[in-house]
């Protein structure tokens, strides 16, 4: 995994892990796609290391939407993730 997916994975680590320390059951939380060529069918670079990464602090994956935008940096896909507290 690369520095940049490395590090949202480790964002995402923490996020979920306060959330589930604080006693939330739901958490909301938002992935962007990293890969530049998001018009073409294949891997989500980081998003799912980013996904791996929140459900390994005890939450599971509920609901997913998708949004596309374009910043400075081009477009991107935007993940709107919901994920439910196991247990």
């Amino acid at each position: 995994m690369g520095f940049i997916n490395q590090a949202k994975a480790d964002t995402a680590t923490k996020a979920a892990a306060e959330a589930y320390a604080a006693g939330r059951y739901v958490l909301t939380f938002k992935i962007i796609e990293a890969n530049t060529t998001h018009r073409s069918t294949g891997l989500m670079a980081g998003v799912g290391e980013q996904i791996e990464a929140i459900e390994s602090q005890g939450w599971t994956l509920s609901n997913l939407a998708a949004a596309e935008g374009k910043a400075l940096t081009g477009d991107r896909t935007a993940l709107i993730c919901i994920f439910r507290r196991r247990g």
